[in-house]
């Protein structure tokens, strides 16, 4: 399949008509190991709806990483269906599930993943000039204005503090407006103060831009702040 996010924009006329953001059916995640077979995903099934806030948690090793990356087409299932936004995921190729991300989805890592050799303004420009956006420039750095960093603009990576990281890291998800956005432990790696701005931030975020929030956590207050939680335990919904 051709690399092209332009397949996957919504079309306004049928967007009401859309039932779920997110649809899991019988997801089921196995690997093998050193006693034949280890089951990290038992049969998971739940529905997010458009601009829903979701938090997953649970200890661990009990998984919740492992479906957020099974969401973001990250990883394959041994079983089961994700359908986002109506199209099913693991019905496209790898290079169409890498267009599929590039047009509907923002993702923010505990790890930040930002580019090294590429400055705050060059690592938020990024997605933007992989879908072909002329206004990449201003686009990048009116959200890097948003985030409080329009001072840091050309600091590279190892010169900003973990929190303007991961400022640098939320304007680079939420720059595209996409209608989906994955978080994985997203305040993992910073203390608590600047923790707590971190997340404040991505909750306004997400409020003023109306997308679907799916965030992994540990941290029942994080959760707390979205609309639902979901826990798991062992691999499967408790």
């Amino acid at each position: 399949m051709r690399d092209n996010p332009e397949a996957f924009k919504s079309d306004p006329a049928t967007a009401k008509a859309r039932p779920a953001a997110i649809e899991v059916t019988g997801l089921s995640k196995r690997v093998a190991d050193a006693s034949g077979e280890l089951t990290i995903l038992h049969s998971i099934d739940f529905t997010v709806q458009p601009a829903e806030t979701l938090a997953l948690v649970g200890a661990s090793g009990s998984g919740k990483s492992t479906l957020l990356g099974l969401l973001a087409g990250l990883d394959t299932p041994s079983s089961g269906k994700v359908l986002l936004d109506g199209t099913d995921i693991f019905a496209l190729d790898e290079d169409g599930r890498a267009a599929f991300r590039k047009a509907k989805l923002g993702f923010v890592f505990q790890s930040f993943q930002l580019l090294a050799h590429l400055d705050a303004l060059e690592n938020v420009m990024l997605p933007l000039e992989l879908r072909g956006d002329a206004d990449a420039h201003a686009k990048a750095e009116a959200m890097l204005g948003r985030v409080g960093l329009s001072s840091r603009l050309k600091h590279y990576p190892k010169y900003l503090s973990g929190g303007e990281q991961q400022r640098v890291a939320l304007a680079r998800a939420f720059v595209t407006e996409p209608p989906l956005l994955f978080a994985d432990e997203p305040t993992g790696s910073l203390d608590a103060a600047t923790g707590e701005a971190v997340i404040q931030l991505m909750f306004e975020l997400n409020r003023e831009r109306r997308s679907t929030l799916v965030l992994v956590t540990h941290d029942p207050a994080m959760a707390a702040r979205c609309g639902r939680t979901l826990t798991i335990a062992a691999g499967r919904l408790a």
